[in-house]
């Protein structure tokens, strides 16, 4: 019994660290001539924590908001990017809202 004990507490440790991870924003350094400006684009995406410990859509937010700024002019990529980050509180939850703002670019096909 011992053992089953131990074995059911890593497992609920592991899952509980797998739930703990997210996907980092999209970064990468571009030179003038590999792409044109189409606009400034900016998006927001939101993330919850139930009873402060259950994440609902919290950990992707950031690549959530990313994407759509870019999606939002028809773009490849995001230069100049600024986060900004705000929360908000009720009974059981609290809310986390990522704004990201930048220039959309479009690459261009260089060889």
């Amino acid at each position: 019994m011992n053992y089953l004990s131990k074995v059911v507490a890593v497992s609920v440790f592991g899952l509980v660290l797998a739930g703990c991870t997210g996907a980092p924003m999209k970064t990468q350094q571009y030179d003038a001539s590999q792409y044109t400006v189409v606009g400034h684009s900016e998006a927001s995406a939101t993330g919850l924590l139930l009873f402060g410990v259950i994440p609902i859509r919290q950990n992707s937010r950031f690549v959530r908001a990313q994407d759509a700024a870019i999606k939002a002019k028809g773009g490849d990529a995001l230069i100049n990017t600024q986060v900004q980050e705000n929360w908000f509180w009720a009974w059981v939850l609290t809310g986390y809202t990522t704004k990201v703002s930048g220039d959309v670019v479009k690459l261009k096909n260089v060889q």
